[in-house]
């Protein structure tokens, strides 16, 4: 009897199994695959939050707030796909046809919708979806850069552009492009098990933890940077030119405290500017120095024992010289001028004449030490090294031209850089857009704590050199009066280059107008220098020099150097 028992027993657990084998197989089998397709495992990216970028007192230049990735479940999604792709492509602006095929992702349950998007926006799109009957849509966390300072240094910040595949943000320009693996840390990964749309509590969850980008300290001040880029913007547009830059440097450390383009764009919004604008004109593009090279070629005659400040020179109204005549900016007859006074006056003629006495390769010697010819390795990508000419191409006639600053060309933070050398004490420092270490993409080390220093002439020779430009900017006797600042010795020295453009390769006419100078002459605490790039209405001093006595008074007052409490210089500039 038992054993009866027991084999119906037996019979009806098997009908039972039969039962649902036929059911699974046969009476509803779309409802069995689609629950199986509801479980299985996601990958998910925990994104790295990037690192910021700030200015030497901690003020953002470059920052990541909170924000939000809307990802989407394809196995709960498709069924509704067109109508969510419709919904999800108005509210945040996307392709449809991209969300469309993101919705139907066969064998996937997880998909990026949305990358980087601010947190109340998200959370708003999902809300609103949900209350609309879709499902499927889930919220996790991936960090938003912004631009909170706008257009300030915006040539050099950089920003965040064209998404990668998986819809992250990419860098496309200034540092935040050349620090780009510095910042950016290490995504983290998270793998756990999914079921009907959720996680399963108790499923296997693995956790690779993601690694926090560095933060980037500039020297830049943004204070000053901010009042340079309105002088300059001033300045370019009062003299209806086309560009400028202007470049603020500590001369004791060589840290660039502001660096100016104009015209510039808004990081926050780059699509609405032009490409040209993304870039550090004062890295990416040279030019022909004009007469501001003078103080170079002087400097190094003077430390060379080749000239002295009050030296005489019989300076003609024209110099005949193998291919062409060489004039002066102005007309004279016969001149009787000093080392000095060819400073002050400007005379290509008398710096030509000063020059001969260098031995065949000294000058280009000098300037090359200078650092002329060479990348300054501040940071943002694309730099130029300009041109110093050299072996066969350094003619007779080129190196007529090179002494009085023209056939040779650089880029405004080279030139910025050689000139501090003489307010240093005739040692040059390499310029530092950093503060402290950082690495860029490339692996290199660069900043404050990297930066290297060499004497190129004596302090004696910088010294002298220092007076002769104190007389450029005298009421009387200088070029540069405008350029002056109350209460402080200043030196300096104009430029007014022809200029080689691109359309034809050639001189066309327009000029460079430009001013650099230090302060106080003699205790440099400053070194700045403007360049405005086809002035229509003058030359260095009248256009550039304005603008440089502006911001050197600026920067004295900010940092609270005293006024000088002795006179300038009175070389004669005549004989």
């Amino acid at each position: 009897m038992r054993l009866k028992i027991g084999f119906i027993v037996i019979a009806m657990v098997l009908s039972v199994f039969a039962a649902r084998l036929v059911q699974l197989q046969g009476v509803d089998p779309d409802q069995y695959a689609a629950m199986a397709a509801a479980e299985g495992s996601v990958d998910v990216i925990l994104p790295a939050t990037r690192g910021s970028i700030v200015d030497r007192n901690g003020e953002p230049l470059a920052e990541s707030i909170d924000g939000k990735m809307i990802v989407a479940d394809p196995a709960l999604t498709t069924d509704d796909a067109p109508e969510l792709a419709t919904f999800l492509a108005k509210r945040l602006h996307l392709d449809y046809f991209q969300v469309l095929q993101r919705l139907r992702v066969e064998n996937s349950r997880f998909q990026y919708i949305a990358r980087q998007v601010p947190a109340r926006l998200a959370t708003q799109v999902v809300d609103e979806a949900e209350a609309e009957g879709f499902v499927g849509l889930f919220l996790r966390r991936d960090p938003v850069r912004i631009y909170p300072q706008g257009r300030l240094a915006a040539n050099l910040v950089g920003f965040l552009g064209t998404p990668r595949k998986d819809g992250s943000a990419r860098a496309l320009a200034g540092l935040e492009d050349a620090f780009n693996k510095y910042l950016s840390g290490t995504d983290g990964e998270e793998r756990y098990k999914v079921g009907a749309g959720n996680q399963i509590p108790l499923g296997d969850s693995t956790i690779t933890p993601a690694v926090d980008g560095q933060q980037l300290q500039l020297t830049i001040d943004a204070d000053m940077q901010f009042y340079t880029q309105q002088v300059l913007q001033q300045t370019v547009e009062g003299a209806n030119a086309e560009s400028g830059i202007a470049v603020i440097m500590d001369s004791k450390t060589g840290e660039i405290l502001a660096l100016a383009d104009y015209p510039t764009y808004n990081n926050s919004a780059p699509d609405e500017w032009s490409p040209k604008r993304y870039k550090s004109s004062a890295l990416t593009d040279v030019y022909e120095p004009g007469s501001t090279e003078k103080v170079l070629t002087l400097s190094a005659l003077i430390d060379a024992g080749l000239a002295r400040p009050r030296q005489q020179y019989v300076v003609p109204p024209v110099l005949n010289r193998q291919d062409r005549p060489i004039h002066d900016h102005w007309y004279h007859g016969i001149e009787h001028l000093t080392l000095a006074g060819i400073l002050a006056k400007s005379s290509n003629i008398g710096t030509v004449l000063a020059a001969d006495n260098f031995p065949k390769g000294e000058l280009r010697r000098y300037l090359s030490d200078f650092g002329l010819g060479h990348t300054t390795g501040v940071g943002p990508l694309g730099e130029s090294r300009g041109i110093l000419p050299s072996g066969d191409a350094w003619t007779d006639q080129v190196d007529d031209r090179i002494a009085f600053g023209q056939s040779l060309s650089v880029n405004a933070v080279q030139m910025i850089a050689a000139v501090n050398t003489i307010a240093n004490g005739g040692i040059r420092i390499d310029p530092s857009l950093v503060d402290g270490s950082a690495s860029l993409d490339d692996g290199t080390e660069i900043g404050t704590d990297d930066a290297t220093e060499r004497r190129v002439i004596s302090s004696e020779a910088a010294r002298q050199t220092g007076l002769m430009m104190e007389r450029v900017l005298d009421p009387v006797d200088g070029v540069a009066p405008l350029a002056s600042v109350p209460g402080y010795r200043i030196a300096g020295k104009t430029g007014t280059a022809q200029r080689v453009v691109e359309s034809c390769g050639c001189y066309d006419g327009s000029h460079t107008a430009s001013f650099v100078g230090f302060g106080p002459t003699d205790d440099a605490r400053f070194t700045i220098y403007v360049v405005i790039h086809d002035s229509r209405t003058g030359g260095g001093g009248a256009v550039a020099g304005p603008a440089f006595a502006k911001l050197m008074s600026y920067a004295l007052r900010r940092y609270g150097v005293p006024p000088t409490d002795t006179k300038p210089s009175k070389l004669p500039v005549e004989w």
